[in-house]
């Protein structure tokens, strides 16, 4: 069943079959304790994640651009980011920017880098729910003002933000924000989504 009393910083998820607790208590709150860090440890932990998730052909065609709040990256990103993102994500321990190597250096397209970086990204997310820390990943960004700031040439592609810190009670967010926090967690059933199953 999931949780949605807002003062409530863990939430589960509405499964129709049990799910390990670190796939079913992982959700993504915008609601950050602007006071919380990041260690050096538990940060190379989750990029260690990143580093080993899988990968096709081994080409590994992931980068990632990361800073703590209080930092130059940090704040870099920061003013990189889209709309309504800029109001909570500030109070995060750190942002993440993932970047996809869309081609070689010999100009080979790598078709597959952005599902690659998903993965990454992805092992990355629940590493951090292990850690005690919760992520939400942004669309959201200004790709060219990220590209420019950090240097990127053309074939990397920055294609998502995460925020990532330690939940914070969802009233400490603007109301509008605070009820979208709050609202019960849904997915598409299953037979909407899965196409063939025998």
């Amino acid at each position: 069943m999931t949780t949605t009393d807002q003062n409530t910083t863990t939430r589960t998820s509405d499964t129709s079959v049990p799910l390990v607790p670190l796939l079913d208590e992982r959700w993504s709150p915008r609601s950050y304790d602007p006071t919380a860090e990041i260690s050096d440890e538990a940060l190379t932990a989750l990029l260690e994640a990143a580093r080993w998730a899988p990968s096709a052909s081994n080409m590994q065609p992931r980068r990632f651009i990361v800073g703590r709040r209080g930092t130059a990256t940090f704040d870099t990103i920061l003013v990189n980011l889209m709309g309504f993102n800029t109001l909570w994500a500030g109070n995060a321990a750190a942002l993440l920017v993932a970047v996809a190597e869309t081609e070689t250096e010999e100009g080979d397209k790598r078709n597959w880098a952005q599902y690659d970086l998903g993965l990454a990204v992805s092992a990355l997310s629940v590493q951090a729910h292990a850690e005690g820390l919760h992520t939400h990943q942004m669309a959201g960004i200004e790709v060219d003002g990220l590209r420019s700031a950090f240097d990127l040439p053309e074939r990397f592609l920055p294609v998502t933000v995460t925020a990532i810190g330690v939940v914070d009670s969802a009233d400490r967010l603007p109301e509008k924000l605070a009820e979208r926090e709050t609202l019960p967690r849904t997915r598409l059933p299953l037979d909407e989504l899965v196409i063939a199953r025998d």
